[in-house]
């Protein structure tokens, strides 16, 4: 049972650790903050909770099930982390956001400080690593402190469920995949984990045997409950970023046969030695060197051949707007090869602007290295050996 725990909490801490790839950001925003120590909370309790975890900790500290209410303290406090993270996605005004946060702190902040209180003033001798609440069922004190913990969780998750039942009528798209995947997995913790328990814990105090709804149904449960809980939480904000990292990385590359094209002439500053590790970064700067390059070549730039080209393109029966970027590539591919000739740049220079250069974003030059794709190439100078003139 260890391993499959071992791996809960692996998954979880690692989606904490994509959500807060981008540490300086991240502890600005209260949202990505109240997400990643929820998810980081649910790994460590299933961290805690494994066999061998309770054996160590039991054996470092010499107290018997002194594991028991460090996983149950945790537990309470992963259930007021699941509140807060909650409160902070619903937004609202600032103060309310905040009095409501400190609500919650305020009432599973003793509810912690009684699972210890309780755990101190009971009598449990017996180390017990995967039934210890159906074995102390019945021990004044423990008895409390289970169904103290149990309560506390069962709260937070139909709280939990209500709200994001109520939230996804309102909302479309990936937040409401999301809110759905929370709903799912809050039945999953209700049903196969806490009506497990307390079903166990019942027939304990009514003198009958069901030990395994505790020992092996619930854990597996909860295992798959806080993995769709935290998939619910983490897709609608993850999806988006993967999306956008997908479509830098897909223009990156198509602007490829651009960047070869004009490479030799920018002058652009050199991206930072970590550039790589963020494909929108990444785009940024090429974006950026390759506007550089065109503006250093626009003195080369020759409005006949631009022309020519757009009627060339315009008799093979293309567009207006696909002419207009054939035209603009066949004049690019003339300019960077009288540039890299070491030509003298056109007596009187084009005043043309270039589409790639009216719109916004990536997409522009994107055409135009397409475009360029199809144009014969020349041979070109090597990097940053080409006189650039004043426009």
């Amino acid at each position: 049972m260890s391993a499959v725990v071992y791996l809960a909490a692996g998954v979880l801490a690692l989606s904490s650790a994509l959500l807060f790839r981008r540490p300086r950001t991240a502890v600005r925003n209260p949202l990505t903050v109240s997400t990643c120590v929820a998810i980081l909370l649910g790994a460590v309790v299933f961290a805690c909770s494994a066999p061998m975890t309770l054996s160590a900790v039991n054996s470092l500290t010499g107290i018997p099930n002194f594991g028991a209410p460090l996983t149950y303290g945790m537990l309470t406090a992963y259930s007021c982390s699941l509140l807060i993270l909650l409160i902070n996605w619903r937004g609202g005004p600032p103060d309310l956001v905040r009095r409501t946060v400190l609500r919650s702190i305020a009432v599973y902040g003793p509810l912690v400080v009684a699972v210890v209180v309780l755990f101190a003033l009971a009598d449990a001798p017996v180390e017990r690593l995967t039934d210890l609440d159906t074995y102390y069922a019945n021990t004044p004190y423990m008895r409390e402190m289970i169904l103290l913990y149990l309560l506390g969780h069962t709260a937070v998750i139909v709280a939990t469920s209500v709200v994001c039942v109520r939230w996804g009528r309102e909302v479309t798209g990936l937040l409401r995949t999301g809110l759905r995947l929370i709903v799912v997995g809050a039945l999953l913790d209700l049903v196969g984990f806490q009506m497990t328990k307390y079903t166990a814990i019942t027939a304990r105090w009514t003198g009958h045997d069901l030990d395994f709804l505790s020992t092996t149904v619930a854990p597996p449960m909860a295992s798959l409950a806080a993995l769709v809980c935290s998939a619910g939480f983490v897709l609608p904000r993850l999806v988006p970023a993967a999306g956008a990292h997908w479509q830098g990385l897909r223009d990156h590359r198509r602007l490829g046969p651009l960047w070869s094209r004009v490479r030799f002439v920018s002058t652009a500053p050199k991206p930072p030695a970590s550039w790589w590790r963020l494909p929108d970064e990444r785009l940024h700067w090429r974006e950026v060197a390759i506007h550089d390059a065109l503006l250093a070549l626009a003195p080369y730039f020759d409005d006949k051949v631009r022309e020519g080209a757009r009627a060339a393109a315009l008799r093979e029966g293309r567009t207006g707007h696909e002419a207009r970027v054939a035209s603009e590539a066949a004049m690019l591919a003339e300019a960077a090869r009288r540039a890299a000739a070491r030509e003298e740049p056109q007596a009187k220079p084009s005043t043309y602007r270039m589409h790639a250069t009216e719109v916004s974003g990536a997409g522009g030059l994107v055409e135009l290295a397409q475009a360029l794709a199809r144009t014969p190439a020349s041979d070109t100078a090597r990097e940053g050996t080409v006189k650039v003139f004043p426009v």
